[in-house]
């Protein structure tokens, strides 16, 4: 895939860019078997309250019903057609069974319709099939990682993101994911061979703030601007700094504050942490 520049006919299109959505396939249309309606909730819990804030409005879509699962074995699947899916920000790929099932996985880079892809412990690792990470060689590049066997993907499902399998001992494999943490997940658990489609999705510039409403994001207002009940960085005569370390609107520390409990179950899988910035110094979490 790459990146179309716009001519810069108005200020909104100086500088935007958008996919040129190369590697679709031309003509295809989203399967109606699979398509059920996306409610909004614009960031609002069961009770009305703003639990994230900046979110609403924004375009209609559908949501595409998607296989993270991939538990149809021993059974070839052609690849129909790439397609878009407004929900995420990799391509997906429609598969059609040998049986005639059809199904919507995410898209690795470099799939293309007329392959012939396979799931389970039998499958070849070769780009596009699902197989448990026990039967996949080591310093093999992999996404839609499963966390708990059998509960689907939940890795590197983003555009561009891939983990690399780098050991296996007794019944955990140990990944790099793409922060640089190492982690290690069950062996059991499957992945799909390659990395995720759409490469280039951070390459492209909006260009204008109606991009994003087009997305359902509202505006963000800086906590400088606020008053001192809205933020801790509002109020003060004239134009202030905040008077502090950058914080979130519940006093939680912007840069560098840990959001993870700290007595996680999980944390025992965390072999490596991330690199993370902390005031603008880098430091092992």
């Amino acid at each position: 895939m790459g990146i179309r520049v716009y001519k810069p006919t108005s200020p909104g299109r100086r500088n935007s860019s958008v996919s040129d959505f190369a590697e679709l396939t031309p003509g295809a249309t989203p399967e109606k078997s699979l398509l059920k309606r996306y409610k909004r909730k614009g960031g609002r819990n069961n009770q009305g309250f703003i639990t994230s804030r900046h979110r609403g409005g924004g375009h209609k879509r559908m949501y595409r019903i998607i296989d993270f699962r991939r538990t149809k074995d021993g059974i070839d699947a052609k690849v129909d057609s790439v397609q878009y899916d407004p929900n995420r920000s990799a391509r997906i790929a429609l598969l059609v069974y040998a049986d005639g099932e059809k199904r919507y996985i995410l898209a690795t880079d470099k799939m293309k319709a007329g392959d012939v892809l396979q799931n389970g412990p039998d499958a070849a690792p070769t780009l596009g099939n699902c197989l448990p990470l026990k039967n996949i060689p080591a310093g093999v590049e992999v996404c839609c990682i499963e966390m708990t066997p059998g509960r689907g993907a939940a890795l590197c499902r983003s555009a561009g993101s891939s983990a690399v399998l780098m050991a296996r001992e007794g019944g955990w494999a140990q990944l790099q994911l793409p922060s640089g943490e190492v982690r290690r997940v069950p062996s059991q658990g499957r992945a799909t061979i390659g990395k995720m489609s759409n490469t280039d999705h951070d390459a492209v510039r909006i260009g204008k703030a109606g991009r994003n409403r087009w997305k359902g994001w509202r505006p963000h207002v800086r906590g400088t601007a606020m008053n001192p009940h809205d933020h801790p960085h509002g109020g003060g005569e004239g134009r202030t700094k905040g008077g502090r370390h950058p914080v979130s609107p519940t006093g939680k520390l912007a840069k560098g504050g840990f959001t993870r409990r700290r007595r996680k179950p999980s944390n025992a899988s965390i072999i490596r942490r991330r690199k993370s910035v902390r005031y603008g110094q880098l430091k092992l979490r």
